[in-house]
């Protein structure tokens, strides 16, 4: 998935996170004092993380109704996006969605 998106040169660190570790860096990097599901940083143009707070994406999955590894994925892929440069709206929903068939998910 990951270079599908990015290519095969770019590196990304994929970290796992709770909810005090989600909230924090929301806080700090988008000024929401809760937790989210995902947060996606560029370090540089060919390197960045994504953070994935697994409680509440458990949570959210029942939501969306999908399966937790299945919406892990569904995150994956969003973040990826937003690694990319895209912003949320039909060219990414698009993009996402092509790339969520090619994968199942």
């Amino acid at each position: 998935m990951k270079d599908a998106v990015l290519g095969k040169k770019y590196e990304l660190s994929l970290v796992f996170i709770g909810d005090k570790k989600s909230q924090n860096l929301n806080r700090t990097y988008r000024d929401k004092n809760k937790p989210t599901n995902i947060l996606s940083f560029s370090l540089s143009k060919s390197s960045g993380e994504i953070f994935i707070n697994l409680r509440l994406s458990k949570k959210q999955a029942k939501n969306f109704d999908r399966k937790f590894d299945n919406f892990i994925g569904f995150l994956f892929i969003h973040g990826l996006f937003h690694l990319k440069g895209f912003d949320h709206g039909d060219t990414m929903e698009k993009r996402e969605s092509f790339l969520r068939k090619k994968f199942g998910i």
